[in-house]
């Protein structure tokens, strides 16, 4: 998987990949995500995005980075579900204030 850069928060043009949840990704499905160009991985996103396109809908997500990928990072020897909860809590604040400019604007 592409690796950020220090004090990098987003990334303009990774290809996402997505899996059929609710269930984390094993090693082997991120070994091929990866050798498929997949720069980050996840279980939603899809067919949303398709179908809002199919309409003509416009459509945008906001994705919350909430564990290094199974095999890699501190998920190498397993993914903590503890530590996806701590990020989530923290990372969720963030969307709400996102969601907030968008309604206010």
């Amino acid at each position: 998987m592409r690796r950020k850069k220090s004090g990098e928060e987003a990334v303009d043009g990774a290809v996402y990949a997505a899996t059929q949840g609710p269930r984390l990704e094993t090693a082997a499905e991120i070994d091929r995500l990866e050798k498929e160009g997949a720069d980050i991985v996840g279980m939603t996103g899809m067919p949303e995005a398709s179908l809002a396109r199919e309409i003509d809908l416009a459509y945008a997500a906001v994705a919350a980075v909430v564990n290094h990928a199974a095999g890699r990072g501190d998920s190498a020897r397993g993914i903590q579900m503890q530590r996806i909860d701590e990020i989530l809590e923290h990372t969720m604040g963030r969307v709400r204030k996102i969601i907030d400019c968008l309604v206010t604007a």
